[in-house]
């Protein structure tokens, strides 16, 4: 009885020793690196002169897309595109216009960052002149018909113009909100026109 209780420490402490060496084996191996290129920044696919368009549940045409260039990264599911140009078209209502020199989009199209020479136009009806918005970038949420951007702005309507730093845009409201530094010359409707 006393050989086996002997030779059955040098066993266990074996045993351990094994299992001790397999976990640490496991535990410090580094993951295989994956080889299908989806973690590199690289765009899958290059689309030239591009459309898109949106739809509503009735069919009726909502806002299209226009791109020079888009390339689309299949890492984070973005994409960049070279002068996007939306158009936001409204039955009753003048359309606006969004142009920029570059843009990124999310994984999802639900936001859209526009860089460089920004413009923004609301056509003119019946009742009010083009107006003109003019920044260095902003934050475009397309289906919510909602912007804003941090940086200088400028907003001109005929003799009228605008200035301030940052602003709130909302398509369906009509309103454009300056958030602060807003300076302003405008022209009076009212005022006597001379001869």
């Amino acid at each position: 009885m006393k050989q086996w209780g002997s030779a059955l420490f040098p066993l266990s402490l074996l045993l351990a020793l094994a299992v001790l060496t397999f976990w640490l084996r496991y535990a410090t191996e580094l993951p295989e690196e994956r080889r299908d290129g989806k973690n590199r920044h690289d765009p899958d696919f290059i689309v030239s002169d591009s459309v898109l368009r949106k739809l509503d549940a009735s069919g009726q045409l909502q806002y299209t897309l226009n791109s020079v260039e888009i390339r689309h990264y299949p890492d984070d599911d973005s994409s960049d595109m070279i002068k996007p140009h939306l158009v936001y078209l409204y039955p009753t209502r003048p359309s606006v216009t969004i142009r920029s020199e570059r843009g990124h989009s999310n994984k999802e199209g639900q936001q859209v960052d526009l860089y460089g020479d920004v413009q923004i136009t609301r056509a003119a009806s019946a009742k009010d002149e083009e107006m003109n918005g003019y920044t260095p970038e902003l934050t475009v949420f397309p289906d919510d018909e909602k912007a804003f951007t941090k940086s200088p702005v400028l907003i001109t309507k005929g003799k009228s113009w605008l200035k301030g730093v940052g602003m709130q845009i909302d398509s369906r409201a009509q309103t454009y909100v300056l958030e602060s530094q807003a300076f302003a010359v405008l022209e009076s409707k009212s005022a006597k026109k001379k001869p």
